[in-house]
C-alpha cells in the first residue's frame, strides 16, 4: 500500500547562487557527509546536490509534514547503490514519523527517482508500505 507520495522541482542555477553565496554552511546545515562526498566527485556539483536538495523536499512531502514539525535536512538521505539506483535512508525526527505512519505487520520502502534537464533537478519519493515475510 502508498504511504506517502512527494515530489520537488529544484532550479540548479539556484542551487549554484546559494553554494556560491553560503558555501560550506549550506553544504553542513543541508548535505550529510556521503551526499558531499559523491556531488564533490562530480563534474555538475550543483546538479548534484541539486538533485539531493529536491529528494529531500519530496521525502518530507511524502511524510506528509513538508520541512516543518521537527524534520531535519540531514534526516533525510540520498545514497547510491552500486548500480547508481538512488536509495533514500531517513534517521531522526524523519524515521519516527515513517514508523508511525507504517501501519503494524508491515515495514516500510522508499523508492525515489532524480533526474535533471539543465536548469531543473526534479524527484520523485513513494514510500510503501509492505506486510512483513
Amino acid at each position: 500500500m502508498i504511504l506517502g507520495i512527494g515530489t520537488d522541482l529544484a532550479n540548479i542555477d539556484r542551487i549554484q547562487a546559494t553554494l556560491d553565496r553560503f558555501g560550506e554552511r549550506f553544504l553542513t546545515r543541508v548535505f550529510t557527509d556521503t551526499e558531499q562526498a559523491k556531488a564533490e566527485r562530480r563534474a555538475d556539483k550543483a546538479g548534484t546536490y541539486a538533485k539531493r536538495w529536491a529528494a529531500k523536499e519530496a521525502c518530507s512531502k511524502a511524510l506528509g509534514t513538508g520541512l516543518r514539525m521537527g524534520i531535519s535536512w540531514k534526516d533525510m538521505a540520498v545514497s547510491n547503490l552500486e548500480t547508481g539506483q538512488p536509495v533514500m535512508q531517513v534517521t531522526g525526527w524523519a524515521a519516527e514519523r515513517l514508523a508511525a505512519m507504517t501501519p503494524e505487520g508491515h515495514e516500510a520502502m522508499i523508492h525515489v527517482t532524480l533526474t535533471d534537464d539543465h536548469p531543473w533537478a526534479q524527484a520523485f519519493v513513494v514510500i510503501e508500505a509492505r506486510p512483513k515475510t
